[in-house]
């Protein structure tokens, strides 16, 4: 396994996706009723996307204070961003439900923020050193 010095960029970048999956995972867990009357998206549907949020939140936080990591783990981390990005989009143009103007602006807003920290993650990756290499 792939060891890497994590350079400060990528534990910045994996400590703001932390705080986001948390607050967005307590946001949606605790608030899907009134948030679907909003979004016209389903409680269940908000609720469960909250939830498992939450787990991934705490990974990432302990992931963004380990100055040595796994390659494979932050290379897992974008990759489950990447497919959150494009689910969020399969949402949309799949037809599943009808969400409104507010909704459909809450799913690309959170998209594009999705997509923002996994760039950063990308780049804080390449600026990150292989483990027993000089930084």
């Amino acid at each position: 396994m792939t060891m890497i010095q994590s350079s400060p960029l990528l534990r910045r970048a994996l400590a703001l996706d932390a705080a986001a999956c948390a607050g967005m995972g307590a946001l949606l867990s605790l608030a899907a009723g009134p948030l679907s009357g909003l979004f016209a998206l389903p409680p269940d549907l908000l609720r469960g996307a909250g939830l498992l949020l939450l787990p991934c939140a705490a990974l990432l936080g302990w992931l963004s204070r380990r100055p040595e990591l796994p390659r494979l783990a932050v290379l897992s981390v974008i990759g489950v961003n990447l497919i959150w990005i494009a689910d969020s989009l399969l949402l949309l143009a799949a037809g599943w439900f009808a969400p409104t103007g507010l909704g459909v602006a809450f799913v690309l807003v959170q998209a594009a923020a999705v997509l923002a920290v996994t760039m950063a993650e990308a780049v804080g990756i390449g600026r990150s050193v292989p483990q027993g290499k000089p930084a």
